[in-house]
């Protein structure tokens, strides 16, 4: 099939575009958030191909996947068809609802043409689908197999725009963890995040790395720190598990079912998070039997395979 299909989400749709149908990717001249082409920093195969919008009004598409409220919209102005209409389509949720933990409308909650995604069952069960069809496709991660060493007495935490998101990736958390062990925090817009908390340098290092880099210098931190009170289920989470780190996270949304017991530790009394770090710290022989345990867990759970066959029963469904 010609799949249409969105760059927005680079993490998820590197495990998604390894199925077997070309991906059409839009690309503009800008590579703007609509049309940011094939990705740079992952690797995708040849199956996805870069079109610009007079390219794809013109090219047959057999499935429409869109992931933002905008997209019905620009797809018709792009392709000339109706996303639900002329064309099958799905719409993936990345997001748990932001503006209600309970009580918030989905964008395509009014129809019922275009089935909903979600990529975890707290997520469908929190946003108020409406008449829309709900599905649940769990996470997929590409594994980047078990590179953890943990020779650095670190904490490793990977969060985008730190400051910006605030309390919502547990951003004031930071220095509280910081007492029990240094921090390197990795991702987009993390410059300066130490002194704005208020930590020397030492003990909050920031870096923005490419996923291939990210990897390495993540599996050599002791541990994985999760501090994130609302989001959906981080893929940068379950990506430390492949790569065989133990994690200690919140018990918030669906942390808990990616988390079982013996693959790290989960819960909402810091003092207990706290002494979790200072244990894996002090123990690298309990942190590498615990990262283990967590490796083991997720293959099991959000393997490639898994996702990948999940999204092909979908798909035929929709095609059908």
């Amino acid at each position: 099939m010609n799949i249409l299909v969105w760059h927005v989400h680079g993490s998820w749709l590197t495990a998604f575009v390894r199925g077997p149908h070309t991906y059409l990717v839009p690309v503009t001249e800008d590579r703007g958030p609509d049309g940011l082409g094939r990705a740079v920093t992952w690797d995708w195969p040849p199956t996805v191909r870069e079109l610009t919008p007079r390219q794809l009004r013109d090219h047959a598409v057999d499935l429409m996947v869109l992931q933002r409220p905008h997209e019905p919209g620009l797809a018709l102005r792009w392709t000339g068809r109706r996303p639900g209409v002329d064309v099958p389509a799905v719409y993936v949720e990345h997001n748990s609802p932001d503006a209600s933990p309970e009580r918030q409308l989905h964008p395509l909650a009014g129809q019922s043409a275009i089935p909903v995604v979600h990529v975890t069952h707290f997520n469908r069960l929190m946003w108020d689908n409406g008449r829309a069809p709900a599905e649940v496709v769990e996470h997929g991660i590409v594994d980047p197999g078990p590179l953890w060493t943990g020779t650095e007495r670190r904490a490793a935490v990977v969060v985008n725009e730190p400051v910006r998101r605030g309390r919502t990736t547990g951003t004031d958390l930071l220095p509280r963890f910081a007492r029990s062990a240094p921090l390197d925090v990795f991702g987009m817009s993390t410059e300066g995040l130490a002194g704005h908390l208020g930590l020397p340098p030492e003990r909050c290092r920031t870096r923005d790395l490419p996923q291939y880099e990210l990897h390495r210098e993540m599996a050599r931190c002791r541990l994985y720190l999760h501090p994130v009170r609302w989001t959906s289920l981080g893929l940068s989470l379950l990506e430390a598990m492949f790569l065989g780190m133990p994690v200690v996270a919140l018990d918030t949304t669906e942390i808990r079912e990616a988390v079982p017991d013996g693959a790290g530790v989960v819960s909402n009394r810091l003092d207990v998070l706290e002494d979790a770090v200072r244990e894996f710290l002090a123990e690298p022989e309990h942190a590498r039997r615990t990262g283990e345990a967590a490796r083991a867990s997720v293959q099991a759970r959000y393997g490639e395979r898994r996702f990948l066959d999940d999204w092909e029963r979908l798909i035929k469904e929709v095609t059908r």
